[in-house]
């Protein structure tokens, strides 16, 4: 048997609208050729200290939830397609 190593590279970027306010993309390039892209947002509470890497954290976290979902819709959309059947939920 063949064991083929496969490599997902993501990348991640952020960008502080102002000192309460982060934004976070994410994005997949899959061995099939499609991308996945996710977004995520942190806020700060005003009477919290500017931690600006907190708020990378939290958005980062929350683009990569999102990425994980989309990308667990797009394997039940395949399994669906191939087998011709609803497939059953996969948790996380």
């Amino acid at each position: 048997m063949t064991h083929t190593t496969v490599g997902w590279h993501v990348e991640l970027e952020f960008k502080e609208e102002d000192d309460q306010h982060t934004r976070a993309a994410a994005l997949v390039r899959l061995p099939d050729g499609s991308e996945v892209r996710a977004h995520g947002r942190a806020s700060r509470h005003q009477v919290d200290p500017n931690q600006p890497r907190v708020g990378e954290e939290i958005a980062g976290a929350r683009a990569l939830n999102d990425l994980a979902m989309q990308l667990l819709s797009k394997a039940h959309e395949e399994i669906d397609s191939a087998s011709g059947r609803t497939s059953h939920p996969i948790h996380v």
